[in-house]
């Protein structure tokens, strides 16, 4: 999605002249994005799980930054195309980033759960009720 945002924006020049401090903070987002993305690997290494939502889950992970947000790769991947936004001003990721969210929302987060709410039953509604799915919800 990341690349063709960039192109339908160069094509249809879907740029917004955003302020300079609109630009540093979305430099800020992205790098923020890769630092948190790594740790979240990190995290999954750690705990020798693997990050594919495909691939079979042996455990809850509930240590590090998965004690405030159940799915931080996932706003990783949505904050990174919104901070592109911000640093490029190219309209058409502010536009991807929404429909990524939703996309990821419905197609691959509540399949997870679903999953996740048969695999460890009382485990994983416990750790639902006391962690949001996103930052605040």
């Amino acid at each position: 999605s990341l690349c063709v945002a960039f192109f339908l924006g160069e094509i249809y020049n879907f740029y917004l002249p955003l302020h300079l401090a609109f630009k540093f903070f979305g430099f800020f987002i992205i790098f923020f994005c890769i630092i948190l993305f790594t740790y979240c690997v990190r995290i999954f290494l750690h705990h020798k799980e693997s990050l594919p939502p495909s691939s079979p889950t042996h455990k809850i992970i509930k240590t590090g930054i998965y004690l405030y947000t159940r799915n931080p790769i996932y706003i990783c991947f949505v904050c990174f195309q919104f901070g592109m936004f911000m640093l490029f001003g190219n309209f058409i990721y502010l536009l991807s980033s929404i429909i990524l969210f939703f996309w990821i929302h419905f197609q691959v987060v509540l399949k997870e759960e679903e999953y996740l709410e048969k695999k460890f039953t009382d485990i994983y509604e416990r750790y639902k009720e006391n962690v949001p799915r996103w930052i605040i919800w």
